[in-house]
């Protein structure tokens, strides 16, 4: 039976998160995310979960990985300092290949920042936050709803592919109260990680005999195997082969580059006819969609496109949209972080599909666009307002 309920978007994370199947959390307070980790201890005990709080977020994040480790669905959440702090526990579950959805409610900095301020600086982090070449995938939610779709999402990925997932929100989508109309279980799609179906003896934690993504046994059910952030072998043990291990991170990041037109998902809006189109993303998409409805009512073809995966960003269907534009303005709440991508990807016709062999592949179907590319940018801890991107797509217009 479908639910109607009245929260903001920390409440509706921890509701995606136990209708998706999480039933481990490991975290430890922080403004604006706190509401996560407080929701979860309430709800994750009634269920047979299993909360903890840290005593910081390198514990954290450690403990959710043995979570997954044992079996279960694991979730930690945090803000920008906690995630700088979770870095290295990231990367080993990159290595490791280890199912985690890791919430992150955005806020200004750097350093401490503005704690209970609105932020989106922290895209950058996601995607390079941890070191060497690992594979990534960050969803931005733009709704309170989608709090709630888009973490379900996050953990049939990290499921699917064995990877972290980010989600990340902001401290003003985080604490933001809707109506929100949630679907009945029986219309989720719910994603399971694939489990070994050979005896404990002939079981490897990575061969890639079984595809790209291994299955994944649990701990403490009869399968014992080796576990390590160093470069390995199909056993899980160290091994420094140059050949084997060159195929092996050009795996771990390909599991994600030959899914991402299914993994990186987009909103267009308005887009058929607009000679400017508008890129945002996360809560800042809702004043930019306000913007392009009042540009339309002054006669100017503007349309919005949205990603709401930003790690793998969609980048062929952005070339799509941009083709045919003749303006392109990039708005989001940092002073420039996601535009460098963007401006890639448009305008230096640069689409990566895989890498191979040590080459990196692009897709070629569509041309570089020749359309202008500008900003509207912000980090003074208050959202973009519609008439600020109103005012600059008439200044292009």
């Amino acid at each position: 039976m479908k639910r109607t309920v009245v929260a903001n978007g920390n409440e509706m994370v921890v509701e995606g998160a136990i209708d998706a199947g999480c039933r481990f959390f490991a975290g430890y307070p922080i403004t604006p995310s706190s509401e996560i980790a407080e929701g979860m201890a309430k709800r994750l005990p009634k269920i047979g979960g299993v909360f903890l709080q840290m005593e910081d977020e390198i514990a954290s994040v450690a403990c959710a990985i043995g979570g997954s480790l044992g079996g279960k669905k694991s979730m930690t959440a945090s803000s920008g300092p906690g995630i700088s702090l979770k870095q290295e526990g990231i990367g080993l579950a990159c290595m490791a290949e280890i199912p985690l959805v890791i919430i992150n409610v955005m806020r200004g900095g750097p350093s401490t920042g503005l704690p209970t301020r609105i932020a989106q600086a922290d895209v950058m982090q996601a995607r390079w936050g941890t070191h060497g070449d690992h594979p990534v995938v960050a969803i931005c939610p733009a709704t309170v709803k989608e709090c709630y779709t888009e973490t379900i999402r996050a953990f049939n990925i990290a499921e699917e592919l064995r990877t972290p997932v980010y989600v990340l929100t902001d401290a003003f989508l985080a604490h933001l109260s809707e109506k929100v109309e949630l679907p009945d279980g029986k219309e989720l799609k719910i994603v399971n990680r694939k489990r070994p179906s050979v005896k404990p003896e002939d079981y490897y934690p990575y061969d890639t005999g079984f595809g790209d993504v291994p299955p994944i046994a649990d701990y403490f059910s009869g399968y014992r195997f080796h576990v390590t952030g160093l470069n390995h072998d199909k056993t899980g043990f160290p091994d420094i082969n140059p050949v084997l291990q060159e195929s092996e991170e050009e795996r771990l990041i390909n599991k994600v580059l030959r899914r991402q037109e299914k993994i990186a998902t987009y909103e267009n809006y308005k887009i058929e006819d607009a000679d400017i189109v508008i890129v945002a993303y996360g809560s800042n998409a809702l004043g930019a969609k306000e913007a392009v409805d009042s540009a339309r009512k002054a006669g100017i073809k503007a349309g919005l496109f949205r990603p709401i995966t930003i790690w793998p960003f969609p980048s062929i269907a952005l070339q799509q949209v941009a083709a045919s534009a003749k303006h392109i303005i990039v708005t989001e709440v940092n002073l420039g972080q996601m535009v460098y991508e963007i401006e890639r990807i448009i305008l230096g016709g640069r689409a990566v599909t895989e890498i191979k062999n040590g080459n990196l592949i692009f897709d070629t179907r569509h041309p570089r666009s020749s359309a202008d590319l500008t900003t509207v940018l912000q980090a003074n801890g208050t959202p973009i307002r519609p008439n600020q991107i109103l005012s600059r797509i008439k200044e292009v217009a």
